[in-house]
């Protein structure tokens, strides 16, 4: 695994947290990931040459130099790149994979010659320090030692599942999307903090131990979130009432709609709309 040789077309915050990611578990070595992008995006590059990374402004060369190909471009972009890489890929090498919202399987292998292994994978940012929570769905020809390949590299960057590709589009909604929400979250508990009289950098650090403690709770215990929440809560004590506080606010309902239009767009975007 140490000679896997990976290769990102595109290489913004993805691409970025994706290589940081692979290069400290160990997964592979700085000198074996190269990633292209276009010269009008070079300070991008700079930032894989600040790792040890290669860097070409050619996608064909990245098709040609690597084993693994993970698409990190914008979905409007990847019909341009599927037909620059069109040319270098044999059903033999290299793994063709894409993170780009609302590219399906089927467009992916479409725009390939025939027999080509495809795998979409949706990883989430927490990737850049090991705690993404990524899934990813095999195309046609993809095989078992694909998917075995793939969950080891998203793996090495948090939690990882293989599901179903009509699950992509929620999964996009939820964990791809959510750590913006999380963010949102742990901003407004910290300005809580600061408001009831907490200094702010006490109060950011209270909030973000809190979110990530909470999260290793439920999957520590396997417990339901809320048989968790209702054993913080005591009878007639400050919990509930901040609970209550929250319920008044329509925090869930505001979660659950952020999931479904995150999900949503990402429909739009699989649709061509």
């Amino acid at each position: 695994m140490a000679a896997l040789r990976i290769g990102f077309v595109g290489a913004g915050n993805m691409a970025q947290a994706l290589a940081k990611g692979f290069i400290s578990a160990g997964i592979t070595e700085p000198r074996h990931i190269v990633a292209s992008c276009p010269k009008t995006d070079d300070h991008l590059l700079q930032h894989m040459v600040d790792l040890g990374c290669d860097t070409t402004y050619s996608n064909q060369d990245v098709a040609a130099a690597a084993d693994v190909v993970i698409v990190c471009v914008k979905p409007t972009l990847v019909p341009r790149v599927l037909h620059d890489l069109k040319h270098c890929v044999s059903p033999s090498r290299p793994l063709v994979t894409s993170v780009a919202l609302g590219v399906t399987v089927a467009a992916m292998e479409a725009s390939m010659p025939p027999l080509t292994r495809v795998v979409r994978i949706m990883p989430n940012t927490p990737a850049l320090v090991q705690m993404a929570a990524s899934v990813f769905s095999r195309g046609t020809y993809a095989t078992h030692d694909d998917a075995l390949l793939t969950h080891r590299l998203l793996s090495s960057v948090g939690e990882c599942d293989e599901v179903q590709e009509t699950f992509m589009d929620a999964v996009t909604g939820l964990s791809g999307a959510g750590p913006a929400y999380m963010y949102v979250v742990m901003e407004a508990l910290a300005d809580g903090g600061v408001k009831m009289g907490l200094p702010r950098p006490l109060a950011q650090k209270l909030a973000a131990q809190t979110m990530m403690g909470s999260a290793k709770m439920v999957l520590a215990t396997d417990k339901h979130p809320a048989q968790l929440k209702d054993e913080v809560c005591s009878p007639g004590g400050c919990t509930i009432q901040g609970v209550h506080a929250l319920e008044r606010g329509s925090l869930r309902s505001s979660l659950i709609d952020a999931v479904a239009a995150a999900t949503n767009t990402s429909i739009a975007a699989a649709a061509g709309k």
